[in-house]
């Protein structure tokens, strides 16, 4: 996929994430008791990202799976999951799709948003994000990545904490991480503003097609394989007045899973509807892993290792977030 297809929707994606801070859609009243949508139905408003991670919602409102549980899930489109959180604490949306675990789970501890996890999102899965370098490029190994420069999408955040642990149990040194957004990354390591990039799909296979860049080491290797990496979450204002509404949602994303988890060309089908990606390039994009249900212990896992590496000062039980 040519890079400045996927930079061009930066600019709208930034404008959605703007939109966001100025809505005025927020959900009100009793247990399963909405905002009406169209045909009567529930309203559920949910800013997500165009990454591969938010596959199960579109699946879901595409085969008419929240229709058919009595929502209306209208869908805003943000550039990271970030973005989302100051509507998202203000009850000016109901929900972040793929939001970054580590990014919530640090507002969750700091008080600024009391977080409740609806359904995982997604897990690693291999060769779903990769750190990438140039095809000419003096780094051959991990360990000759010490002290180069190596884009993340957010500083200190889920792509440093998880390759962090990658290169400690090889027990080499860490990059000079630079914060740089994913649409960026390819003209970044084009211009030599950094040495490699960690890019997550659909990025890392554009930039692999267009770059030439190589595989450097798959992010998502041992020890943090098929770790959590983004869910769908709330908080606990809008969770504890409209149970019926997330059992609704949940059931439906499960719905949605299980056609991905039984056909994979859905979720390639499905791609290019929200995304930048072709439907020939959907075709050989690495897909994460799609949990059909909540997994505390495998969530523990991430927080385990956030505590460990700094990003949380004290623990928390997953298991206590999570909405059942």
């Amino acid at each position: 996929m040519p890079l400045r297809q996927l930079r061009s929707g930066t600019r709208t994606a930034a404008a959605a994430a703007a939109g966001l801070m100025l809505m005025a859609v927020t959900a009100c009243g009793d247990d399963g008791d909405s905002s009406s949508g169209t045909g009567g139905r529930e309203t559920v408003t949910v800013a997500a990202l165009p990454l591969v991670d938010c596959a199960a919602l579109y699946i879901a409102r595409d085969r008419g799976l929240f229709e058919k549980e009595g929502l209306d899930v209208r869908i805003q489109q943000i550039q990271q999951s970030l973005q989302a959180l100051p509507a998202l604490a203000k009850g000016q949306i109901d929900m972040v799709a793929s939001a970054n675990y580590v990014t919530y789970l640090q507002a969750h501890e700091k008080g600024t948003l009391d977080i409740r996890i609806v359904a995982e999102a997604i897990r690693a899965a291999p060769r779903m994000m990769d750190v990438l370098v140039p095809e000419d490029s003096d780094i051959k190994t991990v360990a000759d990545l010490a002290g180069k420069k190596l884009a993340v999408n957010v500083l200190n955040n889920v792509q440093s904490l998880t390759f962090d642990e990658i290169l400690q149990k090889q027990g080499v040194g860490r990059p000079d991480y630079r914060a740089i957004p994913f649409p960026q990354m390819g003209a970044a390591l084009d211009k030599g503003q950094v040495d490699a990039v960690h890019a997550v799909e659909p990025y890392d296979s554009a930039i692999q097609d267009e770059l030439k860049a190589r595989v450097l080491v798959d992010g998502a290797s041992a020890p943090v394989e098929a770790i959590p990496l983004s869910g769908y979450i709330s908080t606990g204002n809008y969770t504890d007045g409209h149970g019926k509404t997330l059992a609704a949602f949940q059931r439906a994303i499960k719905a949605a899973v299980e056609i991905a988890e039984k056909d994979p060309s859905v979720v390639r089908d499905t791609l290019p509807t929200y995304t930048k990606v072709t439907k020939k390039q959907a075709e050989s994009i690495d897909l994460p892993v799609f949990p059909p249900v909540m997994d505390a212990t495998q969530l523990t896992r991430l927080t385990d290792l956030m505590e460990k590496q700094g990003m949380l000062k004290k623990p928390i039980d997953p298991a206590t977030l999570l909405v059942k």
